[in-house]
């Protein structure tokens, strides 16, 4: 058992797979946002916020200094309420397309869930900070 990962704390761990998350989040919610062009700032948020994240809790894996930490805290703090904020845009969204909120509009429409998952990814890593 040579490697450097024999005997990281579960803590660790999971701050990695977060960082990884993040990292898949950013390019999803990048390119949907994309498509879209970027017509309501409010797609900016996660295309920001998301990479910094992932950069943070994959650098408090390696690198743990409480400023460090005090960061990852205030980003995952703002990136919890900004995935609620998220997620009623969404749904506001899918609700104003012709038809309301039919099935065909949340197939084609804003994806409901993406937000949702970075407010319970978000609050994960908030867990994983605070969890004693």
């Amino acid at each position: 058992m040579g490697n450097g990962w024999y005997g990281w704390p579960l803590e660790r761990v999971l701050l990695l797979l977060l960082g990884l998350i993040f990292f898949a989040i950013f390019v999803q919610v990048t390119l949907f946002h994309y498509r879209q062009n970027f017509r309501h700032w409010a797609m900016w948020v996660p295309v920001i916020e998301a990479p910094l994240a992932a950069l943070f809790c994959v650098t408090y894996v390696f690198f743990a200094p409480a400023w460090v930490w005090l960061t990852l805290v205030v980003l995952l703090t703002a990136a919890f309420f900004s995935g609620m904020v998220g997620s009623f845009l969404h749904w506001r969204g899918v609700g104003e397309r012709v038809g309301g909120y039919e099935m065909r509009n949340f197939l084609v429409g804003p994806p409901v869930a993406l937000p949702a998952m970075i407010t319970v990814t978000s609050l994960i890593g908030l867990l994983v900070l605070f969890w004693r």
